[in-house]
């Protein structure tokens, strides 16, 4: 990419800087070199009386680039650069973008994930906007849109969908980085507590994949719906060590392709050796939530239990009794029987690492 600009101005792009060229004219010629495949909506032109100040990760370039008044508030709110790499290059493997090194660029607008030059206009303080997003005061920890808009660089930047319809792939993926980011940084109990807060956001009125070939941006629901089927499925596998080499494989596999949902769904189904696309079309192309119903006959001391779902086939295991003495049970969607000594007043679900509705009679 080459930009001219007006002499005393600064163009900041996409990929690694390799020169500028006073052209004679009043205007001076910034040169950027990008190394990788890149989406077209990700090519960005940020022109302004910028100033810039660097860091280092190994040897990964930081570079961060503020209108002069604003450079010491970035120089403390952008030193969460360096922990936010650290964390995603801990679940999914290096920073995908290496040789053009990473930009985080102020901006006049919130933010976006423009691929080594993200942009930031999160007003230099955590939360988003000054809000606490997520409404469970975890937003207030850190800055949303540092967290976010990089995350994209994995999923959205490096995997991509190759559809319009699949854009779950980029959002809801990088909303459930979030919450792996905050599990990193602050443990388990504040990222659960994260991630089940983004239900509130969830409306349910739409499939999050709409119709392939009309060019027709999903709801939100992608964002937040996503995640938390994310999330949903790691409860699914109920072994952390297999989730997390599961999520570096799918990031791995896919890194600098573009994908459709199916083939992420064959690639997980392989690799857990199961078939959950029943599950996956529930949750993607369907609208509503799986329901578990329960009835409860506590006279002879049991449970009866099943999924109402769209999808026919649906299947999903789920932790249920007593907190901390959880037992798993597999239902489907046809009517099936438990003993139990816990009554309906006693008998629980795991709701916080699942996303369904329960239903008691």
């Amino acid at each position: 990419m080459r930009v001219a600009v007006p002499n005393g101005l600064v163009d900041v792009s996409n990929g690694k800087f390799t020169g500028k060229t006073d052209l004679g004219d009043g205007y001076t010629r910034w040169d950027w070199h990008i190394q990788y495949p890149i989406n077209s909506y990700n090519v960005s032109l940020n022109i302004g009386n910028y100033v810039q100040f660097g860091d280092r990760l190994d040897d990964l370039a930081l570079d961060f680039y503020v209108l002069p008044g604003s450079l010491e508030k970035a120089k403390a709110q952008f030193a969460q650069a360096k922990p936010m790499i650290e964390a995603f290059k801990h679940y999914f493997g290096e920073y995908p973008f290496k040789k053009d090194g990473y930009k985080l660029i102020e901006v006049p607008y919130s933010g976006m994930e423009h691929q080594s030059a993200v942009t930031y206009g999160n007003r230099f303080v955590n939360g988003y906007l000054e809000r606490d997003w997520t409404g469970v005061g975890i937003s207030l920890k850190f800055d949303f849109i540092i967290i976010h808009e990089s995350g994209h660089e994995w999923f959205g930047n490096a995997v991509s969908a190759a559809d319009v319809s699949d854009m779950w792939i980029h959002e809801g993926w990088t909303t459930y980085l979030e919450a792996l980011y905050v599990e990193r940084l602050f443990g388990a109990a504040d990222a659960l507590k994260y991630i089940n807060a983004y239900k509130s956001k969830v409306r349910n009125r739409e499939p999050i994949l709409t119709q392939r070939g009309i060019h027709r941006t999903p709801s939100q629901d992608m964002y937040f719906k996503g995640a938390l089927f994310l999330h949903t499925l790691r409860g699914i596998v109920n072994d952390d060590e297999r989730w997390w080499k599961l999520v570096r494989d799918v990031y791995q596999q896919f890194k600098y392709q573009n994908i459709l949902t199916e083939d992420l769904v064959r690639f997980v189904n392989a690799r857990l050796g199961q078939n959950l696309t029943p599950v996956f079309d529930q949750y993607l192309r369907r609208a509503a939530l799986p329901t578990l119903e329960l009835a409860f006959n506590e006279k002879d001391g049991t449970v009866s239990y099943r999924w109402d779902a769209e999808e026919r086939a649906f299947a999903m295991p789920i932790r249920v009794g007593r907190r901390g003495e959880w037992q798993v049970i597999q239902p489907t969607t046809d009517w099936a029987t438990m003993r139990s000594a816990l009554g309906k007043a006693e008998f629980d679900v795991a709701t916080d690492l699942y996303y369904v509705n329960v239903t008691r009679q």
